[in-house]
This record gives C-alpha cells, structure tokens and sequence, in this order.
C-alpha cells in the first residue's frame, strides 16, 4: 500500500505541478513563463518526486511507463494495475485541484485547461498522424532512459536528474504538437475537466504512449538478451 500510495502522490505532484504551470502560469500576462517554463515545470516535478518516493515506488507516475517497465522484465505483473490505478486517482485529483483554484478567478475559462489534443486542438494545429507519431516516438524515447538510468550498473545519484531532463526535453519538442501527453493519467485528469473534444480524442493518448513504452521495453529486453549471450 506505501507503493500505491507513493504513485498517488507522485501522480498528484507531476499533474497539479505540470498542468498548473500551463493553466495558471503560461500566459500570465507580460510576466508568463511560455512553453519553455511549462517544459521545465513537468521536468522538475519528476526530478522532484524521483528523489522524495523513488525510493518506495520507484516514481513511475505514468502508466506507460510501468507498462513499459514490466515488458522490460524490470517490475511485475500484479502490480500493474493497482499502480495504473493509484497513478489515475492522483492525476485526477491533481486536476481538480487546479480547476478549484482557477475557477477562483473572476475571469475564469475552461478552455483547453492543458488537455491534450490534435487537429484544431492542437497547439500548432498537427493532425493526427503528426500526433501519433510524436507521442510514440517520444514515449519510447522517456521510457528507453528511464529503463537505462535506473539500470543496476548506472549511478543512482543521476537518474532522477536524467529522468526529469529527459521530460523537460520531451516537453520542448511536442508542446506545440499535441500539448504533450507521454502519460495516460495525465492526459486522462484533464480530459475529464474539458469533456467533448478532450474526450473523443483522448484514444490517442493511451494508444499512443502505450505503444512507445512497449516497444522501448521490448528493445531493452532484446539489448540485454544480446548482451547476456555474448
């Protein structure tokens, strides 16, 4: 239950502090911190949460990436799910509390409240091919690293930073894609919030990521099979 619970708060962590950025701080007027504090926000909430709970659960916070862990042969099986599912409550609270705190605003909108999309909802206006392709390129890109940087035989002391930097780069390159996702729950927590388009859409941001993770697993199953045999 610490495990589960560790995944909750992280999950909490990553979306009120990620989605929060976007939501309260992005385009604060003349003073917002734009795409390049939004990246650095999600990136810090990792880094952050890697050292406070990677400890007790690892810091997944995602569930591609405990997916991706457990095709690796690095997490087992019957813990997949009470993590996908304690990462999910922690996004969704997180949102929540966002939304409690910007509809304190007299001026508050929904608007895309950091949900992720493509077509029209996307930032850059990428279709979805464009969306698809990015979120599993780039999933299979974080869940390679973090599979890599906490390998036995990489120092300890650097992986939650490597983590966090890898997110913070990930968010430079697709925030004007699809708003970045990488991360079901998170995607799920603000979808929730929007309804209707974040929604109907919402398919590609569990497809997508799943499949980068899957793929990144199976790679480094086949480099360590590789290795083994040599």
């Amino acid at each position: 239950m610490k495990k589960f619970l560790a995944e909750f708060i992280g999950t909490f962590w990553l979306v009120f502090g990620g989605c929060g950025s976007a939501v309260f701080a992005a385009a604060f007027p003349e003073l917002g911190i734009g795409f390049l504090g939004v990246s650095l926000a999600f990136g810090l909430t990792v880094l952050t949460m890697a050292y406070a709970i990677g400890h007790i659960s690892g810091c997944h916070l995602n569930p591609a990436v405990t997916i991706g862990l457990w095709v690796g042969r690095r997490f087992p099986l019957k813990e997949v799910v009470p993590y996908i599912i304690s990462q999910l409550l922690g996004a969704i609270l997180g949102a929540t509390l966002i939304y409690i705190i910007a509809s304190g605003h007299g001026n508050f909108e929904m608007g895309s409240f950091a949900a992720n999309g493509y077509g029209a909802h996307s930032p850059g206006g990428y279709d979805l091919t464009a969306a698809l392709v990015a979120e599993i390129v780039l999933t299979f890109g974080f869940v390679l690293i973090i599979l890599g940087a906490t390998h036995e035989k990489a120092p300890k002391v650097m992986s939650g930073l490597v983590i966090g930097l890898a997110l913070t780069l990930i968010h430079l390159i697709s925030i004007p894609i699809t708003n970045t996702s990488v991360n079901p729950a998170r995607s799920t927590s603000q979808a929730l919030f929007v309804g209707d388009w974040a929604l109907s859409q919402l398919w590609l941001f569990w497809v997508a990521p799943i499949a980068g993770a899957v793929l990144a697993g199976a790679v480094c199953r086949f480099l360590a099979a590789e290795k083994t045999k040599k």
